[in-house]
């Protein structure tokens, strides 16, 4: 059995913006820093075997600070990124509809084949997104080597692997929160993984991070 804590990067000026970050490489903001020093706190006493993170510096950050409590490396793996979404990654909601209508109701359709407007890269569709969301859960958990490892990754993979734990369509309105700096709990037994709690922030109270300041 593997116990899974898939992680979402602390929060950053884009994320409070609404601004679609995909792969652009943007850093944590203030507030983002200090949840991640209130997460790593709060995972310290919890025997992490391993740390695994998107190679984007927003996931790759916040890794750190869980790693450095658990005094352990943080290993890349640029699978574990955000979708790219071509030509929508820099723009706010009300911009995409606007520069691209008819793409933007296909994106809210979630037409899982769709492939948005080209930007400096190629979007991912969906599905692809999907699969190589579930491609990289599977490769840090393959072989049984961990007893506990921390995945931190971003929104959308964190949407992906909840489709698959909890065997939903992937295509599926989403239905469950997703928190800057949350902790959520899975367990694989070898065959397939199962969410154990969602959506954990209680580290994240005015409390905590007012300590964290101390």
């Amino acid at each position: 059995m593997t116990e899974i804590l898939l992680i979402r990067h602390g929060e950053t000026d884009w994320n409070v913006d609404k601004r679609l970050q995909g792969h652009i490489d943007i850093p944590l903001n203030e507030a983002g820093q200090r949840q991640v020093l209130a997460l790593g706190a709060a995972l310290a006493g919890e025997g992490i075997d391993a740390v695994f993170a998107s190679d984007l510096q927003r996931a790759r950050a916040t890794a750190q600070a869980v790693a450095d409590v658990a005094g352990l490396p943080v290993a890349i793996d640029a699978g574990l990124r955000e979708r790219c979404y071509g030509a929508f990654e820099g723009l706010r909601h009300p911009d995409i509809e606007e520069k691209y209508p008819e793409a933007y109701h296909v994106w809210k359709a979630r037409e899982p084949d769709a492939r948005y407007p080209a930007g400096e890269r190629q979007a991912e569709t969906m599905r692809e997104f999907y699969q190589r969301s579930v491609d990289a859960v599977q490769r840090v958990i393959g072989g049984g080597k961990y007893r506990k490892v921390a995945i931190v990754t971003h929104g959308g993979v964190l949407e992906c692997i909840h489709h698959w734990a909890s065997g939903t369509e992937f295509a599926q309105p989403r239905t469950f929160d997703i928190f800057n700096a949350s902790v959520n709990r899975l367990h694989w037994d070898g065959e397939r993984a199962r969410i154990r709690s969602w959506g954990e922030i209680d580290h994240l109270n005015r409390e905590t991070l007012d300590e964290v300041d101390r």
